[in-house]
């Protein structure tokens, strides 16, 4: 399935960028990092390994293994830039098998956040690919993006979103934080806002529960 067409047909009126659980009214916005500290920022502290176990966790609950997904990798880039290509063969082949590599798509988008560049020099290159959840090696995948802002390595601070299209979901780690799920159907996720409730975040607690109490 085309990424365009899912987010027409399911989410319209969203646009795919951050903060997305503040731009739609279905989700639930779950802390992953709990009571950082920066002495805490070294390989396998136990803050660290709390992210990993709340990311993997949410992210297998959200997609079991034989279901299609959308893997959309944003990088942002000057206009006219070539390292862009580079990111991309830095990044993707990590975490999928190689064989996978030739279905990756590319577009190139206005900046998605023409609000930081009154210059007009930004792009965004969206890269997407469809593959199963079994054929994507999203463990050490969600490890690097929890990485991006604790001085650890591998990291990726690229955007990265997963999107269920059996499930019609959206799944965002925006860093060690946090992470948002987000859905056309407060139904779809209502296992999972019970199931880990005490990860929801605090400050967005009351907004949440009062999506799943009274729509369902």
């Amino acid at each position: 399935m085309q990424l365009n067409d899912f987010m027409r047909e399911n989410y319209p009126n969203l646009q795919l960028r951050l903060p997305l659980f503040y731009s739609w009214d279905r989700g639930i916005r779950f802390e992953l990092g709990v009571n950082w500290k920066r002495e805490y920022n070294y390989t396998n502290s136990p803050y660290v390994l709390g992210c990993y176990k709340r990311a993997i966790t949410l992210f297998e609950a959200s997609h079991a293994p034989n279901e299609e997904i959308l893997v959309v990798m944003d990088i942002h880039d000057f206009q006219n830039s070539k390292k862009f290509k580079r990111k991309l063969l830095k990044n993707f082949p990590r975490y999928v098998n190689k064989s996978l590599l030739f279905k990756v798509k590319h577009e190139a988008l206005p900046f998605i956040y023409p609000e930081d560049d009154e210059e007009g020099i930004w792009l965004t290159h969206r890269f997407t690919l469809q593959c199963k959840t079994s054929e994507l090696n999203y463990i050490p995948l969600l490890k690097a993006i929890c990485n991006q802002d604790l001085g650890l390595k591998p990291r990726i601070s690229h955007s990265v979103y997963f999107i269920n299209i059996n499930r019609k979901t959206i799944f965002h780690v925006y860093d060690d934080r946090g992470c948002d799920l987000l859905a056309t159907s407060p139904a779809t996720i209502k296992d999972i806002y019970e199931k880990h409730n005490d990860w929801i975040l605090d400050y967005d607690r009351a907004k949440i529960d009062k999506v799943f109490n009274t729509t369902l």
